[in-house]
């Protein structure tokens, strides 16, 4: 007796039932009019074959899901394509029906050989193409090799390559693909005709799934398609395995494809609910931000996927400020809110924001409490957002008004007790001879050898901008005054002549006493018995210090 048990033979498939094919490779294209994005490298292929300006080795590049075998296999449609009545030449527009063009486009045909050169690495996989490749094509005008992922060759297939890539029978054709070009060597690269494949705009991306969708006898929302046409980046493939995805979900929930349900099954996190985080964030609500964040984390959004959404955001924002045009898939009321942000933000506060998240971004994605690092980097950007802008401190400073609130710590400290009467200058001389009391030399320095005057009043200093001095020391110079007398001031510069610096006084001081000097005539006498010699001025009698 047998201890194995029979079940008999398996169910058979119903009659006339075909296996279902997933959306990326039931829409793959078939003409270079249904490859979307790429109208540069269709114009020039199209322009090549008409003239006859066929070169031999063409290598195909881009992001993942953009066309590039797609695109292989077209041109060796185009290059093989006989018409429909077998009399037909290499076109751009292969006819499809020729026993070519429906061998290539089932994978079938003897004279169109696919490898891919992730399992294919070694010489010995080279070898075998360079022997074929001497010998005709069996049926087809031209025998073509579409190695994929190219850059995968080892260094020894890629040299064993290069004779036959240089020089190849007028018969053979390489096409090759790759996703990273950089590691395919500049010896490879010089000897093939480049075509880069161009990420797929998102409203392509988002027109083509409405085709696609309406060809399945399905329905979709527009913003779910936008959805799904940005979480695609560029790539067709990419977009119809999720929109392939969503409409299972849509067959299970019931109804057409809605962006809830897509954002849901992404994992993004609501736009609005977007929106809503930056709000907060700008306006410095610490705790309804740490509230806004955990609502999405508990809806199962991943952090990092808001911290990102909030770099959008941001972007988005400082794209309107620009001027640049707008996105056609972007909901209205998000360009009415962006255009509002733009109008109320500076581009230094935008940078900073920029930056904040992206920080926050890297921390986020490497950190081992996401949701808790996400939180440290909102408040981090609550707390940046409510600092005023540098330039706009600086120019506070040194005007001598009021500095922002925001400026100054939780706990500022008291205001400084008002000066007596007699501490106010009563002109610029009294000003350097405060801050030589007070004992900011450096600051005194500074002034004497480059503040040239142009007006004076107490609290108001106008000093010449043909003898421009730093920010810095307009700035230490507010602050100083503000301190020592208790009182505000305004230093500005302006466009007018001044008078001399301090220095330069002085130095015509001594010039004037000197020359008096000369005139006495035991100096002359002096003079003229020691040509060489010089007035010294005496030093200053250094200060005693008690």
């Amino acid at each position: 007796m047998s201890d194995s048990l029979d079940l008999g033979a398996p169910p058979a498939p119903p009659a006339g039932a075909q296996p279902y094919r997933v959306l990326a490779r039931k829409y793959r294209p078939q003409t270079f009019d249904a490859l979307i994005g790429q109208e540069p490298m269709v114009q020039t292929l199209a322009n090549a074959i008409k003239r006859d300006r066929i070169a031999h080795a063409f290598l195909l590049t881009g992001v993942r899901g953009v066309g590039k075998t797609s695109t292989a296999r077209l041109i060796a449609k185009a290059l093989n394509c006989i018409g429909p009545h077998g009399q037909g030449g290499a076109t751009i527009a292969p006819c499809g029906v020729c026993e070519p063009c429906r061998a290539i486009a089932e994978g079938r045909h003897i004279d169109v050989i696919e490898m891919d050169a992730a399992s294919h690495t070694g010489i010995d996989d080279i070898r075998e193409i360079i022997e074929a490749s001497r010998y005709a094509a069996v049926s087809a005008r031209y025998k073509i090799y579409i190695i994929d992922e190219v850059h995968m060759l080892s260094k020894a297939a890629f040299n064993g390559l290069l004779k036959t890539l240089e020089e190849p029978p007028a018969h053979v054709k390489f096409l090759f693909a790759t996703t990273e070009v950089n590691k395919v060597p500049v010896t490879v690269l010089s000897r093939c005709q480049r075509f880069d494949l161009r990420r797929i705009p998102a409203e392509l991306l988002a027109k083509h799934f409405a085709h696609v969708v309406a060809a399945e006898g399905a329905e979709a929302e527009p913003e779910a398609l936008a959805l799904i046409a940005r979480a695609a980046e560029g790539s067709a493939r990419d977009g119809l395995s999720i929109l392939d995805q969503a409409i299972a979900h849509a067959d299970m929930a019931g109804g057409g494809v809605r962006a809830d349900a897509v954002r849901d099954m992404l994992g993004l996190s609501d736009r609005n609910a977007v929106r809503d985080l930056l709000a907060l964030i700008l306006a410095g609500d610490a705790p309804g931000a740490l509230a806004a964040i955990r609502r999405q984390y508990d809806l199962g959004v991943d952090p990092l996927g808001v911290i990102r959404a909030l770099m959008e955001a941001v972007h988005g924002i400082t794209q309107v400020k620009v001027g640049a045009a707008d996105d056609p898939a972007q909901p209205v009321e998000e360009r009415a809110a962006y255009r509002d942000w733009a109008g109320t933000l500076s581009f230094p506060a935008l940078h900073r924001l920029w930056q904040l998240f992206l920080k926050g971004h890297e921390e986020v994605a490497r950190a081992a409490l996401p949701i808790e690092t996400a939180e440290m980097a909102i408040l981090r950007a609550i707390h940046a957002s409510t600092l005023p802008d540098p330039a706009d401190l600086a120019r506070r400073l040194a005007q001598g008004g009021p500095l922002p609130a925001a400026a100054t710590s939780a706990s500022p400290p008291p205001p400084a007790p008002p000066a007596p009467a007699d501490r106010m200058p009563g002109e610029f001389a009294g000003v350097l001879a405060l801050l030589d009391e007070i004992g900011k030399l450096d600051l005194l320095v500074r002034l004497k050898r480059g503040a040239s005057l142009v007006s004076y009043k107490p609290g108001e200093i106008v000093l010449s901008g043909n003898r421009p001095l730093s920010t810095d020391t307009l700035g230490d110079l507010a602050a100083v005054l503000r301190e020592a007398t208790g009182k505000p001031w305004q230093i500005s510069m302006a466009d007018l002549p001044g008078a001399p610096t301090v220095f330069e006084a002085e130095q015509d001081v001594v010039q004037a006493r000197h020359d008096a000097a000369r005139t006495h005539p035991v100096v002359d006498a002096a003079f003229r018995a020691f040509p060489d010699a010089e007035l010294i001025e005496p030093k200053p009698a250094k200060r005693s210090i008690t």
